[in-house]
């Protein structure tokens, strides 16, 4: 219940340090949904779910195999924690993510930082990931 009162409040702090100017208030709780739904899916172990949240021309592009899905069954997200987000030029929201991921068959922990990259689409109004899912083999 305490890691998602932070990411509650770590998704507030976010939308409060944006520049005013850069999203108006829908965009906001908009884009605070998103991520909290998006956290929730990583940390739970759907990948599925999440991959939803996925831009669907970055899903077209890269698509998802029955494998790759398998693999993250080889992990567990043990924690999920925001670090930093920045606004780009473009308007992308940038978040900095540290996942704490354990093997469920060494049971050993590492820590891995994710850069979530976060789109609005004006037509659908609404966020996507504008990357695939966290590459969680990244250096193992």
């Amino acid at each position: 219940m305490r890691a998602i009162l932070k990411l509650v409040l770590a998704a507030a702090l976010i939308a409060q340090a944006l520049p005013a100017d850069a999203l108006n208030s829908r965009q906001r709780n908009k884009l605070e949904q998103a991520q909290n739904a998006f956290a929730a899916a990583i940390r739970w172990g759907d990948f599925e779910g999440a991959w939803q949240m996925v831009d669907p021309a970055v899903r077209e592009r890269d698509p998802m195999t029955e494998l790759e899905f398998a693999r993250y069954e080889q992990i567990q997200v043990s924690g999920y924690r925001d670090l930093h987000a920045l606004v780009e030029a473009d308007g992308t929201l940038v978040r900095v993510i540290e996942l704490r991921v354990i093997n469920r068959h060494t049971m050993a922990e590492r820590t891995q930082r994710f850069r979530e990259r976060w789109r609005w689409d004006e037509a659908a109004k609404r966020w996507w990931l504008a990357d695939t899912l966290p590459d969680l083999w990244e250096g193992s």
